[in-house]
């Protein structure tokens, strides 16, 4: 977010890219939403290391809040022992699905902690604090307050299973309303701080329309963060669980401002006027930088309804890893769901694109490739001569991809390594290398079989972010000892496979077994 001219500039190490997800509120199992969320950032994150940059990706958990305390007592457990629980089934499911991120962050961390107390001594240092009563409408599934004009038929749009409630309590305030000028200003001075385009002039909207000051102190909710010199209260759990970002950096200890101000967050729409403008208004209280930008994906629809576990839509994950893996999964809700908007998800879909992009396409290229290297030239990529059509329709390719992926047009950085899939099978079928061979013309079947593992080292790099271990088993078969992740795509240069020893693998993504 570039803060009007009047203040200071933000200076950072140009190759350092801080990534942070929202963190998971721990009331049960990740579903197909969460992972959405967290595939897309891994992406990005695989994408900027391989851009060169130094990626520093953070993701985490919520724990604390009303809705965790009650779901403990619902399961017969303490709060800790429910969100340690949840935490495990949360980081096996990343694991799973090759997240990569640097950091797990957790709420209940005495790091968390230290980094909350601090940014409200600050804040409430400079006078944004104050104390008052709270009469209005909560909804405990959002763990947030809501204005009348929130509601639908006297209900929370998110949770239409869930009662809203009326509160009246003494709290904690802070004086939000004063940083609407300032809010305005800086979405003027930096009109790419949210992105897409729709979602900043959604939150300007808000934010022109007015903003009230905001209770940030629960009474009577007993698992929370302490209110600093009042017992009673607990700190609201939007207010300190945006900290987290922070926190993960090592505020307030010498040296966080290596990582601070984050580079990207990555968010889902319903969050979205709490990142975009609760969270740069608190850092700015506190005389911190706000935040560089704001991604707002879309939301993931089955049978056109929304996907979380509030709409009662029951597709689990595990059905989703277990229909064709967990790359397979990866790959298909990036290419299927626009990540600049809603996508749907139904198993008709994932078939599809399962058969026809990954074992029909990518799958059975490399086969193809590293048979026909394996066959005709003793399993070693011959020396590449003049530029093929191949050879120029990657380096387009390479151009197109890093276009759409700066601009974290995931969906579209996909289409980009497709269209180099295909012209590669159609590359095989030009130039026919068994027919180059039975005529004995060596120099045009060495050209064309260096063209086509040159443009499978392309594809297989393109590919990285969406499919890691599939790939990583694919540059290995190239001959290469790292894996994909450690090689900087800098440029749209011409890989150097001449020389290396394919080795053949089983069949990437196998088709399921036909039953009659």
């Amino acid at each position: 977010m570039t803060t009007p001219a009047t203040s200071q500039p933000i200076i950072t190490m140009a190759d350092r890219f801080y990534l942070t997800t929202a963190i998971d509120y721990s009331n049960g199992a990740p579903h197909l939403g969460h992972a959405l969320e967290k595939i897309g950032a891994d992406c990005i994150a695989r994408y900027r290391r391989l851009r060169g940059d130094r990626v520093h990706f953070v993701i985490g958990m919520d724990e604390h809040g009303q809705k965790v305390a009650q779901s403990a007592e619902e399961a017969g457990v303490s709060p800790q022992d429910w969100v340690d629980g949840i935490a495990d089934q949360f980081q096996a499911a990343w694991d799973e699905l090759a997240i990569s991120n640097d950091d797990f962050i957790r709420t209940t961390e005495e790091r968390h902690h230290r980094s909350v107390q601090e940014l409200f001594r600050r804040i409430q240092e400079r006078g944004h604090i104050f104390e008052g009563v709270y009469e209005g409408y909560y909804c405990v599934g959002c763990e947030s307050f809501k204005l009348e004009r929130d509601l639908e038929d006297g209900q929370c749009p998110i949770h239409l299973t869930r009662e809203i409630q009326w509160v009246e309590e003494p709290n904690f305030f802070f004086r939000l309303s004063e940083f609407e000028p300032w809010l305005l200003s800086c979405y003027d001075a930096d009109p790419e701080f949210v992105r897409p385009r729709a979602k900043m002039n959604e939150i300007r909207n808000i934010v022109a329309h007015g903003l009230q000051d905001i209770s940030v102190s629960r009474a009577r909710v007993p698992w929370g963060i302490p209110w600093p010199g009042d017992s009673t209260h607990v700190v609201y759990v939007w207010f300190e669980a945006l900290i987290n970002y922070l926190s993960a950096t090592g505020f307030p200890d010498d040296g966080y401002d290596e990582l601070w101000p984050a580079d990207l967050h990555i968010i889902g729409p319903d969050i979205l006027r709490f990142h975009a403008a609760l969270w740069p208004a608190m850092l700015h209280a506190a005389g911190l930088e706000p935040p560089k930008g704001v991604w707002c994906h879309g939301w993931i629809n089955t049978s056109g309804a929304r996907f979380s576990k509030s709409a009662g839509v029951s597709l689990t994950l595990r059905d989703a890893i277990d229909r064709h893996g967990a790359d397979a999964l990866r790959y298909f809700l990036l290419r299927e769901v626009p990540w600049d908007g809603d996508g749907n998800f139904t198993w008709e879909r994932f078939d599809a694109r399962y058969t026809s992009e990954l074992a029909d396409g990518y799958g059975n290229l490399v086969s193809r490739v590293v048979a026909m290297i394996a066959q005709y030239r003793d399993g070693v990529i011959p020396e590449a001569g003049p530029p093929t059509a191949l050879d120029r329709a990657g380096e387009r390719a390479v151009t197109a991809y890093r276009a759409v992926m700066d601009r974290h047009l995931l969906h579209e950085g996909g289409a980009e390594a497709l269209r180099l899939v295909t012209a590669t099978n159609g590359f095989v079928e030009d130039r026919a290398p068994w027919s180059l061979a039975k005529a004995g013309d060596d120099d045009a079947l060495n050209h064309t079989l260096a063209s086509l593992a040159d443009a499978l080292a392309r594809i297989t790099l393109l590919l990285s972010p969406f499919l890691p271990r599939n790939t990583a088993t694919v540059w290995r078969s190239l001959g290469y000892d790292n894996a994909p992740q450690d090689v900087t795509l800098v440029t749209a240069q011409r890989p150097q496979t001449a020389g290396r020893r394919v080795r053949k693998i089983p069949p990437l993504f196998p088709k399921p077994a036909v039953t009659s």
